[in-house]
């Protein structure tokens, strides 16, 4: 059964850093493409940053320059270092694994973690 669990959300200042961390189980790791989104109230979830099974980076606008995704292939595990964090990153952030299955594709989602940042 596969399970993506999310850790490190919270409360915190304008400027401030977090990392979130997502703990993939279930052997589909190593052929995913992990991802972080996120939803902030009343809008649509949006892209945060993605990074290919081969450790390739992208990221979303708002946040070049100022977020890492980065992944622990052995201890099947993804990152998202936050920094500089503004008051408009406050959302329910999202881990995602798009598994490039041999007949298809398929999404998995974490729960979600709320993050506040307040000025």
């Amino acid at each position: 059964q596969v399970q993506l669990v999310e850790s490190g959300g919270g409360s915190v200042q304008a400027g401030d850093s977090l990392r979130l961390s997502c703990a993939v189980s279930g052997d589909i790791f190593s052929r995913s493409a992990m991802g972080w989104w996120r939803q902030a109230s009343g809008k649509q979830r949006e892209l945060v940053a993605r990074i290919t099974t081969s450790g390739s980076p992208n990221y979303g606008d708002s946040v070049k320059g100022r977020f890492t995704v980065s992944r622990d292939n052995p201890n099947h595990t993804v990152y998202l270092q936050m920094n500089n964090l503004k008051t408009e990153d406050t959302a329910v952030y999202y881990c995602n694994a798009k598994y490039l299955g041999r007949r298809r594709t398929t999404n998995y989602w974490s729960q979600g973690t709320q993050i506040t940042v307040s000025s």
